[in-house]
């Protein structure tokens, strides 16, 4: 892997893997700005553009699951 200096100056690895930022909104390739925002390793661009849509269809996923544990819990299934 190479590396590069991001857009704070840091030095960042290009290991030719895909990020999304969520402060930004943008594709990056290779790790840039800050851990706390960026979500991947993402194996092309598409898929890392996708990446809030895929975290979004998990998550309502997990919440209908939870839904329906409670409900079995609470005898309303």
């Amino acid at each position: 892997p190479s590396s590069c200096r991001g857009a704070e100056g840091d030095v960042v690895a290009d290991d030719g893997e895909y990020y999304f930022d969520t402060a930004t909104g943008q594709v990056t390739q290779g790790k840039q700005g800050a851990w706390s925002t960026r979500m991947g390793p993402y194996k092309t661009r598409e898929e890392a553009e996708h990446a809030l849509d895929k975290a979004r269809a998990a998550s309502d996923a997990w919440d209908a699951e939870d839904r329906r544990e409670a409900a079995e819990r609470d005898g309303d299934a």
